[in-house]
């Protein structure tokens, strides 16, 4: 598990030393030469933001708040049950605030790939600069590639994803301490000391940037936590602590060593620290690693989009299962190319890392924020005590806001792009969310209660066909819209009813023996409730399966049964009190394409009939 993690959780944080001392080394040095004590400033700033953010705040106290074994934004959420606040109250508040923080990881998503695979490619023209009209072309083709596997799983490339991370950061350390050996004095910037004086006797807008391209050291931290639940608490750190802190930490200072004997090689102090002939096969490794790194992240992307349809904070999109690896296993084709469209965008629009850097950050570093702060109310939610959570929440907090104050000095270079991704994610999030609201209550005013079931079963039902009909209900309460037509233009009902509802639970997994639900409505007329949680795949088909195996359901053949599901289709009206009319016709097209119901929860194709029904909202 600490082999998986090394490839899964610290691809992105591993491959940050291509560009971070090089971004933070250029900022301090403002155009000017670069100073001895400007370079230990630099490392010393960030090893000590390797060690307060990654170390402290995530290893030791971040990973404490996991939802069953899960970890990340979507987990806090679950925790604090923002999903069914009522509006204006707290809760609906921190609802808003975490989806900021979810669609903030998409913003994330775009950029890493895109920053960590130039980076790499740049590593030419250390020895060849007449190639640097071909790094932008090569970098395309690589990416284009990366996105256009994805279909097929990524389970070989999982495989070796470990070992391939174990050789890098044994490779990042070797040359860290051959930089270190020249200048051994670097290590005095082991010392707090050399940052903090550092940053004192700078102008106000250098130390900010200088801020601003140290965070880029950090920044694939949060990793630890959202893939928690893949590898658990005890193997993340085992390996942070063993391996990728060390590694990380000797590299920093091996370039650093290297710019204190030649300030010159600012350029490229990575690539500079390698002997000359090893240069191409650095490259060719770098390459290797940072395809690996942007493998993760798009994976955390489709999880992350995986557990935000279940939860209803996005509409359901087509999810192809590629494998059984924890890495890879699903596949979202949409979210693949839209994330491959704003990647090559990035790649061609800023053109080389150092632009790029201005880019990224900002929404890292808002995220970092948002993740401390609900935290701190998980933590007084399972009562600690607040003044406790308050003072160390508090105190990682401000990291948290200084390093995003000084990042947001990238708005304009560059910073406004991950961040109107994530805009656009969370106000389609949020608009997808208060649609779904409007529907159900539209859905509950046309909605029969079961007592008229009862009696046009009992007393009006002019005929029994044979057979069993399950009918999908988005509610575990009342008659489900489908049945009502159904009943309303035959005038009759078939032997057997099931009125089958998935609900999804706050927890990430519910166990097999508390799947199903049954409720004996009348003999003849059942209701079963399937619970998952979010972060299992809900197939109808298996939940039924599973309650008849169990005895819940018996004399049913599933082989033989007709499935109902109604089809709604959402017309917006400035009559009805809801969202701007122009919302709603965005949540309406939003409705009309995504996936189908029956298709979303794997009801099987020949055995469905749907009914149509038109909602104003």
């Amino acid at each position: 598990m600490t082999m998986g993690a090394l490839g899964v959780v610290y691809g992105d944080i591993g491959t940050s030393p291509l560009y971070a001392l090089k971004e933070a080394a250029k900022a301090a040095a403002h155009g000017g030469t670069l100073s001895h004590s400007a370079v230990l400033g630099v490392a010393s700033l960030i090893l000590w933001a390797l060690l307060l953010i990654i170390s402290l705040k995530y290893a030791l106290l971040i990973l404490r708040a996991d939802n069953r074994g899960e970890g990340g934004i979507v987990a806090l959420l679950a925790l604090l049950h923002a999903r069914h606040a009522q509006s204006g109250t707290w809760r609906a508040h921190l609802l808003v605030v975490g989806l900021v923080g979810a669609a903030l990881l998409y913003g994330d998503g775009a950029i890493t790939p895109a920053i960590s695979v130039l980076s790499a490619i740049e590593g030419l023209k250390v020895d060849a600069p007449s190639l640097a009209p071909v790094v932008v072309p090569i970098t395309v083709a690589i990416l284009i590639g990366l996105f256009m596997i994805q279909k097929h799983g990524a389970g070989f490339i999982g495989r070796i994803f470990g070992p391939v991370m174990l050789a890098w950061f044994v490779v990042l350390a070797a040359l860290g301490i051959h930089g270190i050996v020249q200048a051994p004095a670097v290590l005095a910037a082991l010392s707090p000391l050399y940052a903090f004086n550092f940053l004192i006797h700078q102008d106000f807008h250098i130390s900010f940037a200088i801020l601003g391209a140290a965070f880029l050291a950090v920044t694939g931290g949060e990793a630890m936590y959202a893939d928690m639940g893949h590898f658990g608490r005890f193997p993340i750190r085992l390996a942070w602590f063993a391996i990728c802190l060390p590694a990380l930490v000797l590299n920093y200072f091996g370039q650093a060593a290297l710019l204190i004997t030649d300030p010159a090689m600012i350029e490229n102090p990575f690539f500079q620290l390698c002997p000359d002939a090893l240069h191409y096969p650095l490259v060719a490794f770098s390459t290797v690693a940072t395809v690996i790194a942007s493998q993760a992240i798009i994976s955390g992307v489709f999880s992350l989009t995986q557990q935000s349809i279940q939860l209803g904070f996005l509409p359901r999109m087509q999810i192809r299962h590629t494998t059984s690896d924890a890495i890879g296993q699903i596949y979202v084709p949409l979210v693949n190319w839209l994330l491959a469209a704003a990647t090559l965008g990035a790649v061609l629009s800023f053109g080389t890392s150092e632009a790029l850097a201005g880019a990224y950050g900002i929404a890292v570093s808002l995220l970092m924020a948002i993740t401390t702060l609900l935290a701190a109310l998980v933590a007084i939610q399972w009562g600690y005590s607040p003044w406790i959570v308050v003072a160390v929440n508090g105190f990682f907090f401000v990291i948290d806001v200084i390093f995003f104050s000084a990042n947001s000095i990238k708005l304009f270079e560059g910073g406004w792009f991950p961040l109107l991704l994530a805009a656009l994610v969370a106000f389609m999030m949020l608009t997808w969310r208060s649609g779904v609201k409007l529907v159900e209550a539209a859905r509950a005013k046309l909605r029969q209660p079961e007592e008229d079931l009862i009696e046009t079963a009992v007393n009006k039902c002019r005929a029994r066909l044979p057979g069993t009909a399950v009918f999908l209900a988005s509610a575990p309460r009342g008659v489900p819209l489908a049945l009502t037509q159904f009943v309303k233009h035959n005038h009759v009902l078939h032997e057997r009813i099931v009125l089958v509802t998935v609900l999804i639970e706050e927890s990430p997994h519910i166990a097999d023996e508390d799947r199903a639900e049954v409720i004996e409505i009348i003999p003849g007329i059942t209701r079963v409730v399937l619970h998952y949680g979010f972060m299992q795949n809900p197939t109808i088909y298996d939940g039924l399966k599973l309650a008849c195996r169990q005895g819940k359901l018996p004399g049913i053949d599933l082989s033989d049964i007709t499935y109902y599901v109604g089809r709604e289709t959402i017309i917006p009206s400035e009559d009805i009190p809801g969202m701007w009319v122009w919302r709603e016709g965005l949540f309406a097209f939003l409705q009309r394409n995504a996936e189908r119901s029956a298709a979303f929860f794997g009801v099987p194709t020949r055995q469905v009939v749907e009914f149509g029904t038109e909602l104003e909202i």
